[in-house]
């Protein structure tokens, strides 16, 4: 249990590690989405992934205020934090359709590889919207 702890705390204390935790958690919220929306309702792959990644990003806003970068939320960040997935969601929604249609992958697994890619470019653009304002909860 003492692991586990120590593994928590350095989570906690890194900024980076936070946004990738939630990362993490976001990528679970938009594969558990994506596959609902494919597998058990049958949409077109794209229209999943598209549907799934909206809907996570609601998620992922909420997340990144609060657990990442310790900001209080409001309107302004709201409607500016898509933004921030503007060029995840390009590269994303673009890797996904070059895994399944030039590189043959199957449209399951397509998304998660896209995923690690874009992370490191979405981590700068996020807490640059963010913390802009320097409204920050934390101590």
């Amino acid at each position: 249990m003492n692991a586990f702890s120590n593994f928590c705390q350095k989570i906690y204390r890194n900024q980076f590690m936070r946004f990738a935790f939630v990362g993490g958690i976001n990528t679970l919220v938009f594969y558990s989405l994506f596959l609902l929306f494919h597998q058990v309702f049958g949409l077109f792959y794209l229209v999943a992934h598209i549907t799934a990644f909206l809907l996570s990003m609601v998620v992922s806003y909420f997340l990144n205020v609060f657990f990442t970068f310790g900001v209080k939320p409001s309107l302004k960040t709201f409607l500016q934090f898509p933004l921030t997935q503007v060029v995840n969601f390009s590269v994303s929604t673009t890797l996904v359709f070059v895994f399944v249609e030039l590189i043959g992958l199957s449209p399951v697994i397509a998304p998660i590889l896209a995923v690690f890619l874009t992370v490191p470019i979405t981590y700068i653009v996020t807490a640059k919207i963010l913390k802009r304002d320097g409204v920050s909860h934390e101590s």
